[in-house]
């Protein structure tokens, strides 16, 4: 099979289109042939190896060289083999899931655990768009940021992948939903279902009005000082990510948080993908606001596979809206 390997850490042109060994699934697993996959900052900062930080820690990035040679942790496709003691699933059934790596290749071994089935009335490229930046904004909300229907939430940065998914489920939640965008989105973010949208170039900031029971940040462009001064007593900070830096940002920005909130009223929490222990109740959770009409994936840009690393920089420049779709033929 055909896939992007990352053998040093770089820039996008580091990945190179290679014929590699189709991976053979093992007991629990089943081998999906990716018809497509998403780009998101998860991917290039493996493929940067950044924050270096992250190099040091175990199960981390690697030391020395990357530990995923495949990126791509959002994928969609049809399984074409199963493997031992694998119930529940059959050749031909289309399928999604968020991975530690293997999107960026024909073909991924899955643990059987962690694939939902397409949701009904999506394609594969649709459906791509989900994984990581839908987990992300459901964990944000509902379990980081404890969201109750009748609340107030702020989706700062509302017009990324995870904002996009943010602004539609807290709306669907039974929230009044303040989101901040730049210019060039905010009729975007309004016909997501925000109920008040603000343009960061051109409105001012809430400032010290008492209002937000959850701000769910993907932008980190504002000190979280300026956020918590916006909330209730007893409102949530949920970090999502911030700006990119070589060495700590953006992890430095949860510690900075939870110190800030250690002896504040207001508490801190992180939205964590990577590490949320049943990833496919949160896809099912998410499949039933898409088939109930409450939230759809916003695709902003599709690339051909060929082009995949071009995906990666387009994304990686941060002006890209919503999400970024690589289609695997």
């Amino acid at each position: 099979m055909k896939a992007f390997v990352l053998r040093s850490y770089g820039p996008p042109d580091v990945l190179e289109l290679r014929d590699v060994a189709d991976p053979v699934p093992g007991p629990g697993e089943v081998l999906v042939r990716v018809r497509a996959t998403s780009i998101n900052p998860y991917d290039w900062h493996l493929m940067r190896g950044e924050p270096r930080v992250a190099r040091l820690m175990p199960g981390g990035l690697g030391l020395r060289r990357p530990s995923v040679d495949i990126l791509g942790c959002d994928m969609a496709g049809e399984v074409e083999e199963l493997g031992p003691g694998v119930t529940g699933l059959a050749p031909g059934d289309n399928v999604y899931g968020l991975l530690v790596g293997g999107g960026f290749g024909e073909r991924v071994a899955v643990p059987a655990e962690l694939l939902a089935p397409l949701p009904a009335g999506l394609t594969h490229e649709e459906t791509a768009a989900i994984p990581m930046a839908g987990v992300t904004a459901y964990l944000g909300l509902r379990e980081a940021g404890q969201l109750k229907s009748g609340q107030t939430v702020l989706v700062n940065g509302a017009s990324g992948g995870v904002g996009t998914f943010a602004v539609q489920l807290a709306k669907a939640m039974g929230a009044h939903v303040v989101a901040v965008c730049g210019t060039h989105n905010v009729d975007l973010i309004r016909s997501l279902g925000a109920d008040e949208v603000i343009d960061y170039r051109r409105d001012e900031y809430p400032g010290r009005v008492r209002r937000f029971d959850v701000v769910l940040d993907n932008a980190g462009a504002r000190p979280v000082s300026a956020h918590l001064r916006a909330m209730t007593p007893g409102g949530i900070f949920v970090a999502v990510g911030g700006p990119a830096g070589r060495w700590l940002s953006p992890a430095d920005r949860v510690v900075k948080a939870q110190l800030r909130t250690r002896f504040a009223a207001q508490r801190a929490a992180l939205a964590d993908a990577v590490n949320c222990k049943d990833k496919r109740s949160v896809l099912l959770a998410l499949n039933g606001y898409i088939e109930a009409g409450q939230l759809r994936p916003v695709v902003h840009r599709r690339y051909t596979f060929d082009d995949l690393p071009a995906a990666v920089a387009y994304q990686e420049a941060g002006h890209a809206p919503s999400k970024v779709v690589v289609t695997i033929p």
